[in-house]
């Protein structure tokens, strides 16, 4: 915790629980950092030849020291306890740990940790009140649960890259790890629930999730709509943003750069920009005749700069923005007031640039400087303070 968070927070809100992460690349591990930044002691039980695997996965084959960039940004604010959980002798020391854990999360393949005795029957038996969170790639059974739980692939199963893209276009990746992310946010919030549980009738829960579950829920307004009209919402054919809502909603090139346009009535947007095209249409047709409207608009705003544009909408008080990138943006007053990023510093002075936590307390920042640990730095003093 930072100078600046001390003065305002004497005691972060899962300060005094303890978490075992026994986890690998991105889904848990994201969990287990949100829960470490609001307090919470995670400590990651890795296997002691290659850790956890994320260790070796780089991104833009970058490197801090001998573990990749990737692993950093995701495990930091946490402990590394090494284990060959094979082992009778070393898994003793796990057990130990467990009967003083508050939180035990896993993301292994189904009937993984029940293999190695550490199921949630078996961990219930070392400690009842623990909250036993579990995340898969589509659930513990059914026909699907021994498939590879790979973000791009849950992705392409679960029908999500259909939302993203034109209609003429094939089906569109999110670039980012969604599903992983949004379960591992999904899995702080079960396991909060399960620490309130705990706190109110002195009773243990487990907590099961899957990354198609997670990325179906995200889609609960075009599967609702599915469901309702039997049939999928189609993509914009023009400038697509949103397959539920009409024009002129999208991204449209100008002169110089891009615009977005969010949801402005037909008339209002006309009579801002002074566009001849939009005469013929009303508010009745935003749906029907939706890539119509969005092709007289974006042949109609190459014709000025984004400045020009965003001018006159806002002058009109209407929903519109400039596209930036990561350059533009971090020149903007409103990035420098969030104050988004942060340094980590490594055993060995480097120092690492990366986003700090988003929540605040009280109206405090959260920081952290403390990096993630390397590979079993702390199995000597975790097992002399728990022995």
């Amino acid at each position: 915790m930072s100078p600046e968070n001390k003065k305002g927070l004497k005691r972060l809100p899962l300060e005094g629980v303890m978490v075992l992460e026994f986890c690998q690349y991105l889904s848990g591990p994201s969990a287990g950092l949100r829960l470490a930044d609001l307090g919470a002691r995670v400590i990651k039980v890795e296997n002691p030849g290659k850790g956890d695997l994320c260790r070796i996965l780089p991104i833009k084959n970058q490197w801090v020291g001998e573990d990749s960039l990737l692993f950093h940004t995701i495990n930091r604010n946490k402990e590394s306890y090494t284990a060959n959980l094979k082992s009778e002798t070393e898994q003793a020391g796990v057990k130990q740990l467990i009967q003083k854990a508050d939180v035990l999360m896993h993301n292994f393949r189904p009937g993984v940790m029940e293999k190695l005795g550490l199921g949630y029957q078996q961990v219930k038996a070392i400690n009842p009140a623990i909250v036993f969170a579990e995340i898969s790639g589509y659930g513990e059974a059914g026909p699907w649960a021994k498939k590879p739980g790979q973000d791009l692939l849950l992705q392409a199963m679960s029908g999500l890259m259909y939302t993203s893209g034109d209609q003429s276009h094939g089906p569109a990746p999110f670039g980012l790890a969604i599903g992983d992310m949004l379960c591992g946010a999904q899995a702080v919030q079960g396991i909060l629930a399960g620490l309130v549980h705990r706190k109110r009738t002195g009773k243990g829960s487990r907590i099961t999730l899957s990354l198609l579950e997670s990325l179906l829920d995200m889609q609960f307004e075009v599967l609702t709509t599915y469901f309702a009209s039997g049939k999928r919402p189609l993509r914009s054919a023009v400038n697509n943003a949103h397959p539920l809502l009409g024009a002129p909603y999208g991204v449209y090139p100008t002169k110089d750069s891009h615009l977005a346009i969010a949801m402005i009535p037909i008339w209002p947007l006309r009579e801002a920009l002074d566009c001849a095209g939009l005469e013929e249409f009303d508010q009745s047709k935003v749906f029907s005749h939706r890539d119509e409207i969005k092709q007289v608009l974006a042949d109609y705003l190459k014709t000025e700069t984004t400045d020009h544009w965003l001018t006159k909408l806002r002058e009109s008080g209407l929903w519109a923005m400039d596209v930036k990138d990561w350059k533009a943006l971090k020149k903007t007053e409103g990035y420098q007031h969030a104050r988004l990023e942060q340094e980590l510093k490594l055993a060995d002075g480097q120092r690492i640039r990366t986003t700090r936590c988003p929540i605040q307390i009280d109206g405090e920042v959260l920081f952290s400087e403390r990096p993630a640990p390397g590979l079993g730095e702390h199995t000597a003093s975790i097992k002399e303070e728990f022995k």
